[in-house]
This record gives structure tokens, C-alpha cells and sequence, in this order.
């Protein structure tokens, strides 16, 4: 696996960079004209992931997805959901790190995307313009993607939640809809070696605007951590079938 592995990043980088340049002539044009290029960008992702490491993927409870503007904070285990959930979210907006704006291209295209750039560096100047950005987005039609842990973590780790996602959903008065995966079981963090499998991922029951800050963040850890730990184990069974172990992290 580690021939197809190598294969597969090289194939992934170069249909990002080719999807980049043909990106270029659409900065000039509206925004529908673009994200037709970022969704066929994660669609030969997901494919190359595919016929490459025979890394396929199971959608739950897409139903649930609400028409319109909504939250979407999901678990974060692997840079697979960074690109993948782009395919069944209409109108994707990533709340992300500022660093990323300022990659040549790359961050060119999160900027023509109108994606939401954080300052880690200056949280408290950081969240005001990250609301204001968000409600902007919001009252478009747009949904917000976030990943409430703020970084990636391995499956069955500890998890550390932030309070941003949950600042997000009281301040901007918006529909949370939790998320939870097993990506970082078939794409480990900080791992060249992909696993052949199902990534599982399961999209929960929406947490209704109006909540205050400190509950919403309860109920979103209450339902993505226990969901997460069920796909996870699901996703180590399929692998033991096919003879891969993965263990589990050290104790904190």
C-alpha cells in the first residue's frame, strides 16, 4: 500500500494544482463559475482516493442536512473531510487559519471562495470579525463549515472542543448540525500510508437555534463523540478483517 499511497499523493497534488490554474481565468467571474471547479476538485479526489488505495465512503442521514444557511460543525480527524464534505454541501464556506490566505494560488481560490479566515494569534480581535464575516455568509444562503476541536485529532484520542463553533452558533442565531467520521483511520494525521476502507460519515439530528453558548457545546460534544466512537470502531473491525491494526493513541 505504501507504492499506491505515494501514487495517490502525487496524483492528489497534481489535480489540485491543475484545477488551480484552470481556477485562474474564473477570479474575474462569479463565484457559481468557480465552485464548479472546487466540486470537480474534491470529486477526482475522492475518486483518485478510490481506484488508488481503495479508500471508498458511506454517507449517513444526509436527509438531516437543512435547506438554506446552517452551521455544520463536524468531528476532524484527517485532511479527507477538508475537501470531501465540498461535495454534499451546497454553498460550503470553511472557517480556517489566516496562514492558508496567504499560499500563492491556494490561497487565492479560499479567497474567491469567500472562505472565513481566522487570526489564532488575536483570538479576541479574531472571533468579532470571524461573527461578522459568518452572519454576512449566513444571510446568503451560505453554510459554515467548522471544525469545533480547531485541529485534527486521532481516532479514539481525547477530544479538546473549543468554544469557537459554539460562539459561532449563538452569536449568529444559526442551525448547528454535528458531524461525525472515522477519516483518520483510512488518512492518518502526519502519515504518508493510506488504508484501504469505508470512511464512514454520519451526519446527526440538528441542534435547533437559541441555545446558550456553554449548552450547545454539551449537546454538539454529546452527539459527535459517541457517534465518532462508534464509526471508528466499525471502521477498526473492517480493517482487522483485512488484516491492518491500528492502534490506539497513548494515554494522555
Amino acid at each position: 500500500m505504501l507504492v499506491r499511497s505515494i501514487l495517490f499523493n502525487v496524483l492528489f497534488y497534481l489535480n489540485l494544482l491543475v484545477h488551480m490554474l484552470l481556477a485562474m481565468p474564473t477570479m474575474v467571474l462569479p463565484r457559481p463559475v468557480f465552485m464548479v471547479l472546487v466540486r470537480s476538485w474534491a470529486r477526482v479526489s475522492l475518486w483518485l482516493l478510490k481506484v488508488t488505495c481503495g479508500i471508498k465512503v458511506e454517507w449517513r442521514g444526509l436527509e438531516k442536512l437543512p435547506k438554506g444557511a446552517f452551521i455544520l460543525a463536524s468531528k476532524h480527524q484527517s485532511t479527507w473531510e477538508t475537501f470531501a464534505l465540498i461535495t454534499k454541501v451546497a454553498e460550503p464556506t470553511f472557517i480556517l487559519k489566516r496562514e492558508l490566505m496567504l499560499i500563492p494560488l491556494f490561497g487565492w481560490c479560499l479567497w474567491k471562495g469567500g472562505m472565513i479566515p481566522v487570526d489564532r494569534g488575536a483570538r479576541a480581535k479574531a472571533l468579532p470579525a470571524m461573527i461578522a464575516r459568518a452572519r454576512a455568509k449566513l444571510a446568503a444562503g451560505r453554510q459554515i463549515i467548522i471544525f469545533p476541536e480547531g485541529t485534527r485529532t486521532a481516532p479514539g484520542a481525547e477530544p479538546g472542543y473549543k468554544s469557537g463553533a459554539a460562539y459561532l452558533y449563538e452569536e449568529c442565531g444559526a442551525t448547528c448540525v454535528p458531524v461525525a467520521l472515522n477519516s483518520g483511520l483510512f488518512w492518518p494525521r502526519r502519515a504518508l500510508r493510506r488504508r484501504p476502507g469505508t470512511v464512514i460519515v454520519e451526519i446527526l439530528d440538528p441542534i435547533p437555534p437559541g441555545l446558550k453558548r456553554a449548552e450547545c457545546l454539551a449537546r454538539m460534544q454529546a452527539a459527535i463523540e459517541p457517534a465518532a466512537a462508534r464509526l471508528v470502531e466499525e471502521g477498526r473491525r473492517e480493517l482487522a478483517a483485512a488484516g491492518y491494526h491500528v492502534p490506539l493513541p497513548a494515554a494522555s
